[in-house]
Parts: structure tokens; sequence; C-alpha cells
């Protein structure tokens, strides 16, 4: 047991890390390693591998990723800005980079091989874009001559012209939806959600009219007509876990989904572990966005509120987006469930990504000091 006498690096940590994010994290990371024992080995074996293929890289992954967090988590809020600042530098690079050399798959360039390892460099940069659009908002509310929304603005067009070029459609959505909350969390006028809104809109039509894989996705899931064999296994596979589910290792829809143990592993979680599986897993995602948010709302410090609302609604977004598709409530998208879903790029950049909220939550002396109401009045006086 660690004394609160002690005055230790690793002591200090434990006596000020919100454990009740700790312990939601590694919840979702060990119920990750169960339904990849459950969901992978089937995959593995349809495609010619060891039966525990994914299960061994899922578990090394996993490992390496509560080590990433862990240490992140360590960080001073100053030193999560530079390490988000380097991390965006080096993912906008290998995101160009991706565009030359990476791997095309399904028309799509998102991948690119690095010292033997595949990495996905939108991955990365989803975190760090978050925290510095999170400076820049600060910056801006701090001194309004600065023109940190102007950067911000910047910024979110650079990383999602590299991603619609890539393309990836639901990456963008994801990083839009984001940005545009962060936005208005920062006091975005009115007139400035109508044209954001009115841009977005016209993005997504862009988008119908161009990418032809976008709008035979969004006529599938309108009309119902066409391929959706994936989407409507999955839903299959949830209907027929019932509350309880078909036990551990008893699940057949597993067997004929190609990407049960990414996309879709929520299905499987519901066909084996039952609907009460699933509402655990829906609880936990809602607990750390809504803890989040909490958290936030108390904090005197822009940078920190912005940057830890942010963080959290990325991941609430990419949790709604993958059960969404699931359940079909959405058309398809290559969306990984976060902690739970087989990839390693996915791991460890939300390894990253939660390590910075553990970082941020971390009680100290000078954190959520109580807003005085001219400060108040003053930062809606600039909104306006």
């Amino acid at each position: 047991m660690i004394s609160r006498t002690d005055r230790s690096l690793v002591a200090n940590w434990w006596w000020t890390v919100d454990r009740w994010f700790l312990a939601a994290f590694l919840l979702l990371m060990g119920i990750g390693v169960v339904l990849s024992f459950a969901a992978s080995p089937a995959v593995a074996e349809r495609i010619g591998l060891e039966s525990f293929h994914f299960v061994t890289r899922q578990i090394v992954f996993m490992v390496g990723a509560g080590v990433v967090m862990i240490g992140v988590s360590f960080l001073e809020p100053r030193h999560v800005r530079r390490l988000a600042l380097l991390i965006l530098a080096g993912s906008l690079v290998l995101m160009v980079v991706t565009l030359f050399v990476g791997m095309e798959v399904k028309g799509s360039r998102r991948w690119i091989h690095l010292f033997g390892l595949s990495i996905q460099p939108s991955e990365y940069l989803k975190p760090a874009f978050v925290v510095i659009c999170a400076w820049l908002f600060a910056e801006h509310a701090r001194q309004p001559e600065i023109p940190g929304n102007l950067f911000a603005m910047l910024l979110l067009g650079l990383v999602v012209a590299l991603l619609v070029a890539q393309p990836d459609l639901g990456q963008t959505i994801l990083v839009l939806g984001t940005w545009g909350a962060m936005f208005f969390i920062a006091g975005m006028p009115w007139l400035w959600i109508i044209v954001l809104g009115a841009v977005g809109a016209g993005g997504a039509v862009a988008a119908y009219a161009t990418f032809p894989h976008v709008a035979e996705r969004i006529d599938r899931f309108i009309t119902g007509e066409g391929d959706t064999y994936q989407v409507d296994m999955s839903l299959d596979a949830i209907t027929r876990g019932g509350w309880l589910g078909q036990g551990p290792g008893e699940g057949s829809v597993k067997r004929i989904l190609p990407d049960s143990h990414t996309d879709f592993v929520f299905a499987v979680a519901g066909e084996e572990f039952g609907i009460i599986m699933c509402l655990i897993i829906l609880t936990l995602f809602a607990f750390v966005v809504m803890r989040g948010l909490a958290l936030a709302r108390k904090e005197g410090d822009d940078f920190t509120r912005y940057a830890l609302s942010g963080l959290v609604i990325l991941f609430g977004f990419q949790s709604i987006i993958n059960i969404a598709v699931n359940v079909r409530m959405m058309p398809a998208k290559g969306m990984t469930l976060p902690f739970i879903s087989y990839g390693g790029s996915s791991l460890i950049a939300m390894a990253i990504s939660m390590g910075f909220v553990l970082a941020l939550a971390r009680r100290r002396p000078e954190k959520r000091r109580p807003m005085s109401l001219s400060s108040v009045s003053g930062r809606a006086a600039a909104a306006g």
C-alpha cells in the first residue's frame, strides 16, 4: 500500500490520478481481451493462420497500450501539449507519405509499413489534433487578439483534406464532429454554428456525389437493397444472443463475418454474452464521456477544459459510430470499438488519448478553481 506521506513520483501519481477513469479503461481492456478470445480464432482459421494468432497479438498490443497509457498519464498539461504537437507533426508527415507509398486496401491508402509494423497514421493524429485545437481555442480565449480559432480552422481543413484524399470518410466525420463540439464548448457564436453546419451539410452532399462507395453505402442503408450481408449478420447475432447470450465460444456468426474481430466485435459480444454484456460495454463508454464532461465543467483552466472535453467526446463519438453500424442504425464504416476491437494502431492511439485524459484529470492544487463572475461575464462578451 502506498502511503500518503510518500513523496515519490509513483506515489504522487497514485494519489492524484482519477481512479474511476483508470478502472473503466482497464475494464474495457479486459473485455477486449476476452472478446478477442471469442471472436478472432474463427477469423484466423478461416484465412489459414494459427488459431490464436490474433489473440496473441492482441494481448501484446494490449500490454503495450497499458504501459503507454500509464506512462502518458504521468505528464503535466504543458508536457501533454508538447507531446501532442510532436505526434501531430509526425502523423501529418506520415499521412502525406501514405498517400504515395502506403498500402492500398479496398481503394483506400490508410496504412504504411514502418520498421516491420503496419501503422495507420490517422489513428495517432486524432488525439493530438484534439489537444492542439484545445490549446488554440484556449489561447484565443486568453488573448482574443491571438487568432487561435482561425488557426484551429486551418488545421481542421488540412486534416480533413488529408483524410478525404485517402479517402477515409468515417474518420473525417469523426474529426469534424469532435472539432465542432469543442468549438461550441469554446464559446462559438451562433452565426458560426449556422455557417459550419451549412458547410458540413454541403460536404456530405459532395461526398455522396463524388465517392461511389459512399453513395453505395448510403443507398444500401436507406433502401436495404444490395450487399448488406455483414450488417444483417451482425444484427442477427445480437438478436440470437438474447439477454444472456449463447455462451462463450458458442456463437456461429463470427465464423462467417469477415470483420468479426474488428468492426463487428460488438456483435460477437451480443451473441455469446448477451444484451447484458452489450449494456455493460455501453455503460462503460457512457461513464467515461459523462465523467470527463463533468470534470471538464469544473475545470478553471481553459486548455484543460477544452482538451478533456474533446478527448472524451472523440472517444464517445467513435464508440457510437461503431455500435450504430453493428445495430444497423448507420451506414457501414470501418471504425474500431475503442479498447475492444483488434488492431495495434487503434489500441496504442487510444491508449495515448486516454493517457492524455488521465494526465489532464489528475488532481492538482491549482485545478478546478471556481471562476469569478467577472471572468464568466468577460468570456460571454468575447464569445458574443
